[in-house]
């Protein structure tokens, strides 16, 4: 039993936030991907996260990570091999693709295929604009009144 809600309401009171009723849309929805490979989401840092994920006899070619808009997809495929010779064969190496939604400002620090582990390394960089400031409070006047400026013109014939 699936429910659904409406946004419109919230669409007509706010602006900007367009990706945020997306996001709120997507979760709604069933999940059409499986979970396959298992992954991990780790917060390293107040600033700095790690995505683990176990990818188990995948190579570093058969895997591909692309950072597009605020989008990370990891996608791995790996090269088909002679089916000769097992008897049980149990490590699964089917295709897969994750995405992460990522908050605005992070991006993607790096990526490290290590025991069957790709760890990918994110951090969020505020713009400095964006970082609070101290503002300072000055005693005095600050603005002085001053005479209009007046445009000086030719007189129409």
């Amino acid at each position: 039993m699936a429910t659904s809600y409406d946004y419109a309401p919230l669409f007509r009171s706010s602006v900007g936030f367009d990706r945020v009723f997306n996001l709120l849309e997507n979760a709604q929805r069933g999940r059409s991907i499986s979970d396959w490979p298992p992954y991990d989401i780790v917060k390293t840092g107040d600033d700095s996260y790690r995505i683990s994920i176990a990818v188990a006899g995948f190579a570093q070619g058969d895997l591909d990570l692309t950072f597009q808009s605020n989008l990370l997809t990891v996608t791995g495929k790996k090269q088909e091999a002679a089916n000769e010779g097992y008897l049980h064969r149990g490590i699964a190496g089917r295709p897969f693709e994750h995405r992460f939604e990522l908050a605005d400002h992070v991006r993607v620090n790096g990526a490290d295929l290590s025991n069957g582990l790709l760890s990918i390394d994110l951090v969020r960089e505020i713009p400095e604009e964006m970082k609070p400031r101290k503002i300072t409070i000055e005693s005095g006047p600050t603005l002085t009144s001053a005479a209009p400026a007046q445009i000086e013109a030719q007189k129409a014939a």
